[in-house]
């Protein structure tokens, strides 16, 4: 297990507001704060045995008037992307994983140990999430929005120096990463979508939405969708008492109503600690939320009308390549198996082991060249 102290952080200056309170957090009515973020990772990331080094990456302030804009503020504070960095052996790809929405970089603490033996792991916390800066979410549209993540994680890209590397995105990471190296392709060796985001319009299932938004209920939904009402706003209103809020849920959907693997008592305990955190902590990258999607989660600028040309079924397990010509990127995209597997949304969580046989099996070429024609693992079907 490795030693918190193996995690070190580089010092970085914050405002008082952000880091400390007058009232003990027993006090407060969310009792939360940055630290209390970093401190719950660093617990959580403590079930690890590969050692890492984490790191605030300082990616610059971006103000009006200056080239780096992609957050819209007027403020000059700089703005810093949580980093976490696994040892591994000298000249191994680079694995750089994104999280989904609601969800950071510690959600992948199943999959670091066994990934690390074969890449150099870099897990962030997307600006506004997690443990990187939160600044206040100010743009009104699509493009602003996706620029916001976009032009931040390149940005970070440029301060680790990195390049030639492989991308993974889960969920609305997905989107991002996706969005990213077609911003971006001379940088990406290789994209991994899991359980992807964006992929489908409204317009692609217009029928169903459409009668929903004409019921009460639809209306209400809707409503709320439209004034930007998420889910971590029901756990901050609840003060105190969200805390238990989460520990249900994570009880019940990596527990009880587990489509996998279930967490034992310690990764129970721990992911629920640092859920609570990451999400009653201040609103920022939520926010995004009605300007990536229309209501009932469909794509206002959908992946599948700018490149790919297959919707990825997060509930079946198929491995299908597509080559974009003017790209040159090879995308491989790994839902959980039909048959055999254990494995939802999370199937990272809820398949650590098929996960990783997926995600090697993807970058074989990577690992080793001689293994490029190597037949499919056990339990995964081509398509």
């Amino acid at each position: 297990m490795a030693d918190e102290t193996t995690a070190t952080a580089t010092a970085t200056k914050r405002k008082s507001s952000t880091t400390r309170s007058l009232w003990p957090s027993v006090l407060r009515w969310i009792p939360t704060s940055t630290n209390h973020i970093i401190a719950a990772e660093k617990r959580l990331l403590s079930l690890i045995k590969t050692p890492y080094t984490q790191e605030q990456v300082n990616i610059g302030s971006g103000p009006p008037g200056s080239k780096v804009r992609w957050f819209r503020s007027t403020s000059d504070e700089s703005r810093f992307i949580n980093t976490v960095t696994f040892d591994s052996k000298e000249d191994s790809p680079t694995l750089v994983m994104i999280h989904g929405y609601g969800a950071s970089q510690g959600f992948f603490f199943r999959n670091f140990d066994a990934l690390a033996k074969h890449f150099r792991v870099i897990a962030i916390d997307q600006l506004g999430w997690g443990g990187s800066s939160r600044p206040d979410f100010t743009c009104k549209s699509t493009e602003e929005t996706e620029a916001w993540f976009i032009d931040s994680f390149e940005e970070w890209r440029k301060a680790k120096n990195l390049s030639n590397f492989i991308l993974l995105g889960h969920s609305f990471g997905g989107y991002i990463a996706a969005k990213y190296a077609l911003k971006h392709p001379e940088h990406i060796k290789h994209l991994i979508l899991v359980g992807s985001a964006g992929f489908s319009s409204e317009t692609d299932d217009s029928e169903r939405p459409t009668h929903f938004r004409a019921t009460w209920k639809g209306a209400l939904l809707n409503h709320l969708w439209e004034s930007n009402f998420t889910p971590q706003k029901v756990i901050r209103g609840f003060g105190p008492f969200g805390p238990d809020m989460v520990r249900k849920y994570t009880s019940a959907r990596f527990g009880a109503y587990s489509t996998g693997k279930v967490l034992t008592e310690d990764e129970s305990r721990l992911l629920t600690d640092y859920v609570y955190h990451t999400l009653a902590a201040k609103a920022s990258g939520e926010l995004c939320l009605k300007y990536i999607f229309s209501f009932g989660a469909f794509a206002r600028v959908p992946l599948l009308h700018r490149v790919l040309r297959l919707i990825f079924d997060s509930m079946r397990f198929t491995k299908r390549t597509v080559r974009k010509n003017v790209l040159g990127i090879v995308l491989h995209l790994y839902p959980p198996p039909s048959y055999g597997w254990k494995g939802g949304h999370f199937a990272f969580i809820d398949n650590p082991t098929g996960f990783h046989a997926a995600v090697l099996y993807g970058c074989r070429k990577f690992l080793s060249p001689d293994q490029d024609n190597d037949p499919l693992p056990e339990g995964l079907i081509s398509a």
